[in-house]
């Protein structure tokens, strides 16, 4: 039999909101209900805006609430290596890319996006590594599915089907 494992991944970059302690508790629900393990993994990868403040306030509100997780939690920026480790591999791999958008460029991008209801489409997606400029910043994103849908069985919304042309990177 499998062992169901769920876990609760909040960003200190704020507190804890009540569509956070919602996920949380359908989480905690569902492990407990089927004999499993509840989890917490802190997404503090955005060193700039996690604070331990934001940290100690989900840690005292997950408490309060009463979602116990199971051992103890795990901070994701730890595994920082691994994940630079697999970034490289998708891009050797072709399954991501270097995007170079300025803030400004993305930012600009999300307003049209808004405005369209179309996904966001860097410009840097297909570009070659030749075309690729030196001494600026990038982002490592993995390239969303364009054809196709993604369909999943969600144990609240039900099915859920997805066209992969409407899919950010």
């Amino acid at each position: 039999m499998t062992k169901i494992i769920t876990r609760f991944a909040p960003s200190p970059t704020g507190y804890l909101h009540i569509g956070s302690a919602r996920t949380a508790l359908f989480n905690y629900l569902f492990s407990k209900a089927n004999g499993g393990v509840f989890l917490l993994r802190i997404e503090d990868t955005d060193r700039q805006r996690s604070t331990e403040d934001a940290v100690k306030a989900i840690l005292d509100g997950l408490n309060w609430l009463g979602l116990n997780w199971d051992g103890k939690e795990v901070y994701q920026f730890s595994r920082s290596e691994r994940h630079k480790e697999v970034a490289l591999q998708l891009l050797q791999e072709g399954k991501a890319y270097k995007c170079f958008l300025s803030p400004d460029e993305l930012e600009i991008l999300r307003e049209e996006s808004m405005r369209t209801g179309k996904p966001i489409v860097s410009k840097w997606r297909d570009a070659r590594e030749f075309e690729h400029p030196s001494n600026i910043p990038y982002v490592i994103r993995i390239k969303a599915p364009k054809e196709g849908v993604t369909i999943f069985d969600d144990k609240v919304q039900g099915k859920i089907v997805t066209e992969n042309n409407t899919l950010d990177d």
